[in-house]
């Protein structure tokens, strides 16, 4: 038997993806699965970014790179953020990456020694808390509570996790699975508490371009965080580039440059050609980004107005993201159940909704109250939302 590195075993996963495995065998059957389980998108890539990245493979862009990315798009990119930020990055502060999710490991390869604890949200992405305890730190939550309106920050928890041992903070604003988004007084809260016990603060800003009114805010922005944040960019969500596995880490100059020896370690550099494409995205046409946030608002309207209708659901409607995290107790309550596995499958296989649970972000936290699920609906088509969400109704209604 092979014996395998200890911290292997301290390595997670996303459980989203044996959700969406479970989906396909049971489409397999022959039944018809409303796939809301898995954050993909079913939105083509605009076309000018795929002309581009086509011209970029016929002109020989096959080649490695720079390690720390393609200079024209590391200056694209810095100058995309100080015009939504009002921050003063250069390409010196981007790192080019192979997608958003390699900047989460590398912020803590970079910043954290085996015992530090690091602060992250749950619930959120289980990537956080795995890529913390396989690197040998201690993983310590913070959470959110559920008010009138959305969700807001638990500052109360975030305060309290704070010890001599902290040494990072990961904030994902805006946020997965909740959608919620940091208030200014969240935002000057968390940069007070930062500065005041010397934290570095990992924001994942996948989301920062993915709302449907008004303007997103960061954390980045206010004073002396510039100094001491490492923002997570991706194209994989303004873009509808999940696939093509772009990002970046904008950081200070001497975080920035760690990041690019990891990289230079780990995968050389990032794909050469699919930058040059990127650029495209950045300085190009806008008409289908625009397009894509239309299609996604129309799709949470319709999909919280539903959820809304079932009887013992209570949704938000978040103003970013493409995720609903609806509120099902009063359902899992009539159904006699608090088992979330038992739930889902149950709905599943009387509706064919697929969809995630609380279990899926996080370890539970002691005194929870309450029974959440996640749906996300950037994969599923406007027609297939009603139809879909139209069964689930009908069928926890007639609980």
């Amino acid at each position: 038997m092979t014996t395998f590195a200890d911290r292997i075993s301290r390595l997670g996963t996303e459980t989203a993806f044996a959700v969406s495995a479970e989906a396909s065998a049971f489409a397999a059957q022959g039944h018809r699965v409303y796939a809301f389980h898995l954050g993909d998108m079913n939105i083509p890539t605009p076309q000018n970014i795929v002309d581009a990245t086509m011209k970029a493979i016929h002109d020989g862009k096959t080649c490695y790179c720079q390690n720390a990315g393609v200079p024209q798009l590391r200056e694209v990119i810095a100058a995309d953020i100080n015009g939504s930020h009002g921050t003063r990055y250069t390409a010196e502060n981007i790192v080019i990456q192979p997608g958003g999710k390699p900047v989460i490991g590398k912020f803590i390869m970079a910043l954290m020694n085996p015992g530090d604890e690091v602060l992250y949200p749950n619930p959120g992405y289980p990537i956080y808390e795995s890529q913390i305890e396989f690197h040998g730190g201690k993983a310590v939550p913070y959470t959110y509570v559920e008010q009138k309106d959305n969700f807001a920050l638990d500052m109360d928890s975030l305060r309290r996790a704070i010890t001599p041992r902290t040494r990072l903070l990961i904030l994902n604003d805006f946020q997965n699975p909740t959608g919620h988004e940091c208030s200014r007084n969240e935002l000057e809260a968390i940069a007070e508490l930062a500065l005041r016990h010397d934290l570095y603060v990992l924001s994942d800003e996948a989301y920062f371009d993915i709302r449907y009114s008004g303007k997103s805010q960061s954390l980045a922005f206010l004073p002396g965080m510039e100094e001491r944040s490492v923002l997570l960019y991706t194209f994989s969500k303004k873009f509808a580039m999940t696939g093509w596995r772009l990002g970046a880490a904008v950081a200070p100059k001497e975080i920035a440059a760690v990041i690019a020896k990891l990289n230079v370690n780990d995968e050389s550099c990032s794909n050469h050609f699919i930058q040059c494409g990127a650029v495209e995205g950045l300085t190009g046409d806008q008409g289908e980004v625009k397009a894509l946030l239309a299609t996604l608002k129309e799709r949470r309207d319709a999909a919280v107005d539903l959820l809304n209708a079932i009887k013992g659901v209570r949704c938000f409607r978040p103003n970013a993201t493409f995720y609903l995290y609806p509120n099902v107790t009063g359902v899992m309550t009539r159904m006699n159940t608090a088992d979330y596995n038992v739930f889902r499958t149950n709905v599943l296989k009387n509706t064919g909704v697929s969809f995630c649970t609380r279990l899926h972000f996080g370890r539970p936290l002691p005194g929870e109250r309450g029974n959440y699920i996640r749906l996300a609906y950037s994969g599923i088509n406007l027609p297939e939302i009603r139809e879909g969400l139209q069964k689930l109704k009908e069928y926890l209604d007639s609980l």
